[in-house]
């Protein structure tokens, strides 16, 4: 009896323990998430035109496949890494899969439609060649890892497949981060030039990758968990 009731809380704090991670990539998809929905209302909403969002007024299919596609991509994504839904039981694992087959097109629509919106809209306001070729950079990279993640799970190759559709998730929500970074820049200082613009993006990309590869290099050395 004794044993039992000492031993009884440790899954419960097992279980507490590996929500923190996606519970704090929901709330930094909150912040896309909302701006998104806004921008999507705007659209058909008949709201005024201004120099920053003509463009969407002017070409809005992709907009209207990117944002929705992001939404479903960020927050559904957050859950794949609940290890209790990745490595749990059968059903679970079957949740995992079916989650997998929604997320790996709505990413690849998210980093497609984005390549396409900045190749082929106008730059707007604070935008220069410098985050163009950021953003084309790092998109590119977001496709390429969901495509090297899908190829690596039919090679039955989990370890890759896993580090390759993280990698491909931190690059889909660094708007957020972007957010993060950028904000208090423009509060304590004032809205940023293209170059600190620029940085300030690129940084957001780099901080999520760095997370994201801390985190696969820490799954892969059992030393580094305790």
């Amino acid at each position: 009896m004794p044993t039992e009731t000492i031993g009884a809380p440790a899954p419960v704090r097992r279980s507490r323990a590996r929500w923190p991670v996606p519970a704090a990539l929901i709330l930094l998809s909150l912040i896309p998430v909302f701006f998104g929905a806004v921008r999507l209302a705007e659209l058909p909403g008949g709201a005024a035109v201004t120099p920053q969002n003509a463009r969407f007024f002017d070409s809005p299919f992709p907009v209207l496949i990117h944002i929705p596609a992001a939404i479903v991509y960020s927050l559904l994504g957050a859950f794949q890494f609940v290890p209790s839904l990745r490595r749990g039981s059968r059903g679970r694992l079957g949740w995992h899969r079916i989650a997998g087959r929604i997320l790996a097109p709505a990413g690849l629509l998210v980093g497609l439609s984005g390549l396409w919106m900045a190749v082929f809209y106008d730059l707007p306001e604070g935008d220069g060649d410098m985050l163009l070729v950021l953003r084309l950079i790092f998109g590119s990279g977001m496709v390429v890892s969901i495509v090297l993640g899908l190829l690596a799970i039919r090679r039955r190759d989990f370890v890759s497949h896993s580090a390759w559709m993280a990698r491909g998730y931190a690059i889909g929500v660094a708007a957020g981060t972007q957010a993060l970074v950028s904000i208090p820049w423009l509060l304590l200082i004032g809205p940023a030039s293209e170059l600190t613009r620029a940085v300030l993006m690129g940084s957001a990309w780099v901080i999520n990758l760095a997370v994201a590869e801390y985190f696969i290099r820490r799954r892969g050395n059992p030393s580094a968990r305790g």
